[in-house]
């Protein structure tokens, strides 16, 4: 439960990784939960050219929103699939090393 609610206050939902104080973005990293946001905003709409209105700004593409104001680059879905992929083999790890050694059944 820590875990979760401390992965979820740093995985861009309230705030955006720009936007985070340079010496916590660290922790924007080390959070399955923000690499898995990235991925699949970027994976679904990172490459869109369409444009958007912003009140008090200039019009500006999807994929411009996402990479100025985000920090979400197209781009980097390669690097992301690979973190996926190790965050995966991580738990899994964990996982296997807990049921191995971790038995609490009494007899």
């Amino acid at each position: 439960g820590f875990f979760l609610s401390l992965w979820n206050l740093f995985a861009g939902f309230l705030i955006p990784r720009p936007q985070i104080p340079i010496w916590w973005r660290w922790y924007y990293w080390a959070s399955p939960i923000s690499w898995t946001l990235y991925g699949v905003v970027t994976s679904q709409v990172g490459d869109s050219n369409a444009h958007l209105l912003i009140p008090g700004a200039p019009t500006v593409s999807v994929k411009d929103f996402l990479k100025l104001y985000l920090g979400y680059d197209y781009d980097f879905l390669p690097v992301v699939v690979v973190a996926h992929l190790g965050w995966i083999l991580l738990f899994l790890f964990i996982f296997s090393c807990s049921i191995r050694f971790l038995n609490f059944q009494n007899r």
